[in-house]
């Protein structure tokens, strides 16, 4: 997804300008690179870093959209690091490498949900704005000052009942997923079972398979075996992790049996098979804007400009059904929510002198 300024979002910005209190000017004021409140630094000298829990397809987006924040609010830099192999201990020592480099604020996955308050409160003591981003701590808590990240259950609940519409509203549906121990795998699950269970037993969840998105092999393979012992019995995939997806719609494809598929996020093997009618729908996530907006609000946090009405706030950052219908054009829906998000970090979420 490419994170552009449109005129919509500047019209929505000025008039945002207009409607609001010193608290919105002093944020824009700050985004421009003047002076921030007293102790703090302009948005000038402020370099955020931008951390996955390792290399994923999904995270490629942030890179460019870390790059067009940069530009927009006028950033002294934005990096994107994803060399932390899906390993805590080794995403800490990149988090402490990065900081001694004169990064200064974190927009971090962290690779552990039980682990990561630990990381995100010592990252907090050493005087750095921290965002928990596309995934929150496991639990009630968040020591990060804000956590943007896709509602995965939610997301999960609608890619199930989309399934469930393309079977007609009956048979068999199998769930392929993530690793079983992230807190998100646990919320999609949570999500695909609310959707079955509201069929009232016309449609059997057949099997949940998890931790097969290492990587694209490991999901082929998991989805290669589930066709050999029952793709007879098949009539719907719902994947809510990436490489599944991407797995379960070419597998089906070449296989031709009459398996309905829906996928999550816009890899180009989904959109085209979208496109040519053999995946149903997907789901898409918006890790751009999860970058971009939290680009914003790390530097307004780091520039002491404002703090967290609600420290540790957890923000949906979308979710949205693509079908045959909308495939041209659902990023433009997922622009609008980026620009929402925005704008309520700007109104209600961010507490500005």
């Amino acid at each position: 997804m490419h994170v552009r300024t449109t005129t919509r979002t500047l019209v929505i910005a000025a008039v945002a300008a207009l409607a609001l209190t010193a608290c919105t000017s002093k944020s824009e004021n700050t985004a421009q690179g003047t002076e921030g409140a007293a102790g703090g630094t302009d948005a000038a000298g402020v370099k955020v870093t931008l951390v996955s829990g390792g290399s994923h397809p999904y995270f490629q987006p942030w890179e460019e959209a870390g790059q067009q924040a940069k530009s927009d609010f006028g950033l002294g830099e934005v990096t994107f690091n994803e060399t932390a192999e899906w390993d805590q201990a080794k995403q800490n020592e990149v988090l402490n490498s990065l900081a001694a480099q004169g990064y200064n604020a974190f927009g971090v996955f962290g690779v552990s949900p039980t682990d990561i308050n630990t990381t995100f409160k010592q990252l907090k003591d050493q005087g750095f704005a921290v965002g928990s981003i596309a995934s929150c701590p496991a639990g009630d808590t968040n020591e990060a000052d804000f956590c943007l990240s896709t509602d995965t259950e939610v997301a999960a609940y609608k890619a199930a009942q989309a399934a469930i519409e393309a079977m007609g509203g009956s048979g068999n549906l199998v769930h392929l997923t993530g690793n079983n121990v992230d807190a998100n795998t646990q919320r999609r699950i949570a999500g695909v079972e609310k959707a079955v269970d509201e069929t009232g037993g016309e449609v059997t969840l057949l099997t949940t398979v998890t931790d097969i998105d290492k990587d694209l092999s490991t999901a082929q393979k998991a989805v290669a075996d589930l066709l050999a012992a029952k793709g007879s019995e098949i009539n719907g995939f719902v994947s809510t992790a990436y490489n599944p997806a991407v797995a379960s719609a070419s597998a089906v494809k070449d296989s031709g049996l009459p398996i309905e598929v829906v996928a999550i996020d816009d890899d180009v093997v989904i959109l085209d098979g979208i496109k040519d009618g053999s995946v149903s729908a997907t789901v898409v996530q918006n890790p751009a804007g999860q970058a971009y907006v939290g680009s914003y609000v790390l530097s307004q946090l780091q520039t002491k400009a404002c703090t967290m009405a609600d420290p540790g706030v957890v923000i949906d950052s979308g979710s949205f059904v693509v079908t045959q219908d909308n495939v041209e054009t659902y990023d433009d829906e997922r622009q609008a929510e980026t620009d929402t998000i925005l704008d309520q970090f700007k109104n209600e979420l961010l507490t500005c002198e």
